[in-house]
């Protein structure tokens, strides 16, 4: 028997792949699929079927991809919309698997269509729920898909498909939602790795609620911001192409290439912050590769090519990460660094950098400084802000750059420093030139016990 999650680095995505004898299933597949296909073959199983739990729209899922080199057949849910690929799954359909058995339940609430795959093992014992973007540690699915008029009906599907179908399987369920803590699909998913039915009852804060009514009502009064990159998955998602046989390899540039290909494309350097404010290409959007999975999908571009800059073995992960989030034009990567680029006698530009002690005293001497907080409301509710600071969440950070002086001294602050260089680099390239990254954020700003607000 085989039992194993695929954990997709950065998106916080959870795939599956079960087997028994000698056939496998794949749950939510990701696009770089060739993992299922080697796990299933060394234990000698053939992918029969491929599930998906609701049109995905953080990802590209990979299920045409597999299907086409395994020959498994593709069932997908949300029937009422326009699929290219594949048979749509029915409410209470089952599937064979050696001796194991899933059925699938319908469980509307984060799409319409949303299903889950309750998964018997050989006794017939009701042994695992596969619950998509239903039903995760700590959290439910957001309901703000269908836009926001329908956010109200659509967080009542939710709580009947919770507490009307997937609680009442029993608190021995093991529950496998399709993301795990840091998905942009849930706004406070708990590190919980495994959880069950009865975790869930008891423990996770969405669920503590004595009517449909409060559980809407709290659905609808925080609610995680929407990246506008769902969009285009929404709709790659229903076509299913196109398929790869392999990753993309972006070829490596000369320097003087490079410079000549990034007249036209956007740059993105995937350096810690340090590295990016010593040296950078003019105009490159910094976004660490830790944080690629997050907010590609905000200041990245479908439209134009991407020019790859990073450290070591950064390019192959990088790689990994775009072509799930469907940015398939990359065109290359710098050949030898910033290192390279500066032998060749090119031009960089670095940003200024101070500590939070800097900015402490600056505070204290009463001098009129202008603080960008980038941080989310979250993070500012639980963490506090500081006096007088301008906030602007760093995913706004395009829209509401008109807001941000280019007159003095800019001070740029977040959790760490880190999406303090996504915004400062963003300004950067679109004319600001006094820019100050606060090395630490608030991390280090409360081990200084530096001043803070609620």
């Amino acid at each position: 028997m085989l039992f194993e999650r695929i954990v997709s680095k950065g998106l916080a995505h959870y795939s599956y792949l079960i087997g028994d004898k000698n056939e496998a299933v794949v749950i939510d597949p990701r696009r770089d699929c060739a993992i299922y296909i080697e796990k299933a073959s060394s234990e000698g199983m053939r992918i029969a079927h491929i599930l998906e739990t609701h049109r995905n729209e953080d990802y590209f899922v990979g299920s045409t991809a597999l299907a086409a080199r395994t020959g498994a057949e593709v069932w997908h849910v949300d029937a009422e919309l326009d699929y290219r690929y594949g048979k749509a799954a029915v409410p209470g359909q089952r599937w064979k698997v050696g001796r194991l058995e899933f059925e699938a339940i319908p469980t509307p609430g984060h799409t319409p269509g949303s299903m889950s795959y309750l998964l018997r093992d050989p006794s017939r014992l009701d042994w695992a729920v596969f619950t998509g973007d239903a039903l995760f540690a700590g959290d439910v699915g957001r309901i703000d898909l269908m836009g926001q008029d329908k956010a109200a009906w659509m967080a009542g599907q939710l709580y009947d498909s919770i507490f009307g179908k997937l609680l009442p399987l029993g608190d021995g369920v093991v529950v496998c939602p399709a993301h795990g803590a840091g998905s942009v699909c849930g706004e406070s998913i708990a590190e919980r790795l495994w959880t069950t039915i009865g975790l869930e009852r008891s423990s996770n804060p969405r669920l503590q609620v004595k009517s449909k009514e409060e559980f809407v009502a709290n659905l609808l009064e925080s609610q995680p911001e929407r990246p506008p990159y769902f969009r285009v998955m929404e709709k790659v998602n229903l076509l299913g192409e196109p398929i790869l046989g392999s990753l993309p390899s972006p070829r490596p540039l000369a320097p003087k290439d490079f410079e000549t290909l990034a007249e036209t494309a956007q740059v993105l350097d995937t350096r810690l912050e340090l590295g990016f404010a010593a040296a950078h290409i003019p105009g490159a959007q910094s976004i660490w590769m830790d944080g690629l999975a997050s907010f590609a999908g905000w200041f990245l571009s479908y439209d134009r090519p991407i020019l790859l800059v990073g450290e070591g073995n950064d390019t192959h992960e990088a790689v990994r990460i775009l072509i799930r989030l469907g940015f398939d034009n990359i065109a290359g990567f710098l050949a030898g660094g910033m290192l390279g680029w500066h032998m060749s006698g090119l031009p960089s530009t670095s940003l200024r950098t101070a500590t939070v002690q800097d900015l402490c005293r600056l505070l204290d001497s009463d001098e009129m400084l202008w603080i960008l907080d980038v941080r989310s409301d979250e993070e500012l509710k639980k963490d506090g802000i500081i006096a007088d600071a301008h906030h602007i969440p760093v995913t706004r950070i395009q829209e509401r750059k008109n807001e941000v002086p280019k007159d003095r001294t800019v001070h740029i602050f977040c959790g760490s420093g880190l999406r303090s260089m996504i915004a400062a680099s963003y300004l950067a390239a679109n004319g600001w030139t006094d820019l100050v990254v606060i090395l630490g954020g608030m991390a280090g700003w409360r081990s200084r016990k530096c001043p803070v607000k609620k």
